[in-house]
């Protein structure tokens, strides 16, 4: 290089004008490059969605001629003259049909009347094939190809008439492997979204095949398979799309940054060569550059450490502790991990309260066993000796620590929630932990308040024979004997609800009472009246007295009388009320907001003290230890016996279905079902109305509703939202502590009564947010 006065020549700084269009142009083009695959992505996603039902259409096709061609072949094979001639010989008939049916796995021949599966041992029959040739039964008419599971293994089974309508003769069971449909299943290409075939109209059970992207979002209806009781689900693929949804100013845009960038470019490209400056003082010599590099700067000190709590919030998710117990998503918020700091938090309040033991269970979902056993190690790691009693409905969880002494249980359920949901209903010192005590638990982690190191122990103890000895044993002996079906929804009360009402002297007809965490056939929810259709066509098809349902954990029931009427759960209550006051007078029976106003006037006529109460089993376990009550129950299901020493104050559906048909079968008049629900007063009235809203919207909405509402002559309670009565009639709006929701209720003596309430809080909720599209 050359020299200026025997000094180095010094170099121009760093020229800003002419970096700067350099760094515009390069930013402007990456933005243009970005909105162009942004447009290509918006005008791509109607054919994407278009493709992705092309693949539903094409499925349903397939699966569709697959399950006819078998069919074709069932219809031939009853319908050939020479199976007629032995048809009431059944083993022969079903020997000839196998032979003309080879691709099946089992056949077998019923008689018209199916006398020989009413009476059968479900245990040994199977649970899933009754109930579908008793619904055949009822509907008179072939089954829909329904799914079962037998011995691990998934099938294909089929329900046909032999015979005119109207006069069946015999009925045939085919089962087929499911690998078939499986393989049919997967010979179709999503097409970059994902299929899901589902065993329900609604999709709310867990697919029984899917394939495709997990990110695709599943549209909310099906297509039905053609002749069977499947649907096929298309999930739309779901594109990384964050500019407004118009390939036009997608476009738009584009063409904006790629000229832009590019205008920027040439200007850089004809700036003229930067101007060499021989002024001294703030310029930089080469020599300076080569031979003196620039010293890194001095580290920065690290921060205090504070990043625990932080990491603690991450793996606790805030979000899972709700009012009533921990509850989450499986995989997302809720893991292995969060149990086992869980598990460490619970067992620090243990040991401030000198409590040692803790009876764990769990229902039975797929996550359940893993979660249950990182709860377990939590436990253990607090010093805490763990008892495990296995897969068992929540209710014999809480009578274990009755039972075994500790006075602390943990059942790791999802209650009635999808098969991806799972959660921890806790009870310590005999008190189920809600509000603050959960919160508490939230912020034991948050803090690392935890203790480990300890040493506690690990045992496995079944006590699901001493629960059913004990309820056994509490049922006086029935004067009648019932026929009753059951329907578990596959939940984990499926094997002991059942037995526990053969064993009083019912007649049982089980449905979906096989345990399988995917529930295959509906979700596992009582309280939700679409979820009863299986359980009241079975009550109708084999006339029987009374339909219980069970909630996914069996802390729950829902009740369908014998003309197929489903019963709310606040008229249970009465009945239970009218029978527990009748040995208890004065006692006090706790019920929550939602529940109807003749409750108070059946319990005061009956010589009780009514309490409306707030709505969670916690809460209602709360006030009931508080009052002394001798009975609780909640409109979702709930039931709560604490009369004398009958039964231990906890919620128990098993229990409660138990006591029902104690009730019911020992009726001095000796009344047919029907009629003792009869007698219950009768009002017009809506189930609970669900309003889905923005997180956190719930509570914002019912302060303001609170503040706002004047309902003129109507009286106004603000227990748990806002309920409004007036003399005919009254209405509920309050915020769910499950969900992110509203929720309604309304009953009146008439239905004109009824709609007047209604409208009243129509008119006081488009007062406060008229945006609110309301379900009634």
């Amino acid at each position: 290089m050359a020299r200026k006065g025997g000094g180095e020549r010094r170099l121009d700084r760093i020229d800003l004008r002419r970096l700067l269009p350099l760094v515009g142009a390069t930013l402007l083009i990456a933005g243009g490059l970005f909105c162009a695959w942004q447009t290509w992505l918006i005008a791509d996603e109607s054919d994407a969605a278009e493709r992705t039902r092309s693949a539903q259409r094409d499925a349903v096709r397939v699966l569709g001629d697959a399950f006819r061609v078998h069919l074709d072949r069932l219809h031939k094979a009853v319908n050939d003259p020479a199976l007629l001639a032995i048809l009431d010989d059944h083993p022969a008939a079903a020997s000839r049909l196998h032979q003309a049916l080879p691709d099946a796995r089992a056949v077998d021949v019923y008689s018209g009347g199916l006398d020989e599966v009413v009476h059968a041992d479900y245990r040994q029959f199977g649970y899933a094939k009754a109930a579908q040739l008793m619904a055949a039964l009822g509907a008179g008419q072939a089954s829909p190809a329904s799914t079962a599971v037998q011995g691990g293994e998934r099938r294909l089974t089929l329900v046909e008439p032999v015979g005119a309508p109207g006069d069946v003769r015999a009925w045939v069971w085919v089962e087929y492997a499911f690998d078939e449909w499986r393989d049919r299943f997967e010979s179709v290409s999503p097409a970059g979204g994902r299929l899901e075939l589902h065993q329900s109209a609604s999709g709310d059970s867990a697919p029984l095949l899917a394939k495709g992207k997990r990110s695709a979002e599943r549209e909310a209806s099906g297509l039905p398979v053609p002749g069977t009781a499947f649907y096929m689900f298309a999930a739309l693929p779901k594109a990384f799309i964050v500019l407004p949804h118009s390939a036009v100013l997608g476009g738009l845009l584009a063409l904006i940054g790629l000229g832009g960038g590019g205008f920027l470019a040439w200007r850089r490209m004809t700036m003229p060569p930067p101007v060499e400056r021989d002024d001294e003082g703030d310029d930089i010599l080469v020599a300076d550059v080569v031979r003196k590099p620039r010293l890194p700067p001095a580290p920065t000190p690290a921060p205090a450490l504070e990043a625990p709590a932080a990491a603690a919030t991450h793996e606790a998710d805030a979000s899972i502790f709700r009012a009533y117990d921990v509850r989450g998503v499986v995989g997302a918020a809720l893991n292995a991990d969060t149990a086992r700091l869980i598990g460490r938090a619970i067992g620090g309040v243990m040991n401030e309260h000198g409590l040692r033991e803790m009876a764990v269970g769990r229902d039975g979902r797929l996550s359940g066993a893993e979660l249950a056993g990182a709860l377990s190690d939590g436990l253990r790691a607090a010093g805490i000796d763990v008892i495990d009693v296995g897969a068992v409905p929540t209710p014999v969880v809480y009578f274990a620590a009755f039972h075994l002494g500790t006075g602390c249980a943990v059942s790791v359920t999802g209650s009635h929630n999808p098969p991806d949901h799972n959660g921890f209903k806790i009870v310590i010192g005999g008190e189920t932990l809600s509000g603050d005590a959960i919160a508490d638990l939230h912020r034991r982690i948050v803090e690392r308040r935890l203790p480990e190191g300890g040493q506690g122990t690990w045992r496995e103890q079944s006590v699901t024979e001493a629960y059913v000895g004990r309820v056994v044993g509490d049922i006086a002996e029935a004067d009648r004997r019932l026929k009753v079906v059951v329907d578990a929804g596959n939940g984990i009360a499926g094997p002991v609800g059942p037995r526990v009402l053969e064993e009083i002297g019912c007649d049982v007809v089980p449905l979906h009472c096989e345990v399988d965490g995917r529930f295959p056939n509906h979700p596992p929810d009582p309280s939700d009246p679409r979820h009863l259709a299986d359980l009241i066509a079975a009550v109708r098809a084999v006339g029987a007295d009374l339909g219980i349902a069970f909630d996914g954990d069996g802390d729950r029931i829902g009740v369908v009388g014998p003309d197929g009427e489903i019963i709310p759960s606040d008229r249970l209550l009465m009945v239970f009320a009218r029978d527990v006051l009748a040995r208890n007078p004065g006692a006090t029976i706790v019920y929550d907001v939602k529940c109807s106003a003749h409750l108070r006037r059946v319990v005061q006529e009956a010589a009780g003290v009514p309490l409306m109460w707030r709505t969670g089993h916690s809460m209602v376990k709360a006030k009931m230890r508080e009052t002394g009550a001798a009975l609780g129950g909640e409109m979702s299901g709930h039931f709560f016996f604490a009369d004398g020493n009958r039964w231990y104050g906890f919620d128990d559906g098993i229990y409660a279905a138990v006591r029902l048909v104690e009730i019911l079968a020992g009726d001095p008049e000796e009344r047919a079902v029907g009629e003792l629900f009869d007698d219950l007063p009768r009002s017009v009235s809506t189930p609970e109305l669900r309003l889905a809203v923005e997180g956190g919207m719930a509570f914002r909405f019912m302060e303001s509703f609170r503040d706002q509402a004047d309902f003129g002559d109507g009286r106004m309670t603000t227990l748990d939202g806002v309920r409004v009565e007036w003399p005919d009639g009254w209405g509920l709006v309050r915020a769910s502590n499950t969900e992110s929701a509203l929720v309604f209720r309304f009953e009146a003596d008439t239905p004109k009564a009824l709609e007047r309430v209604k409208d009243a809080f129509r008119q006081r909720v488009h007062a406060v947010n008229d945006a609110i599209s309301l379900p009634f």
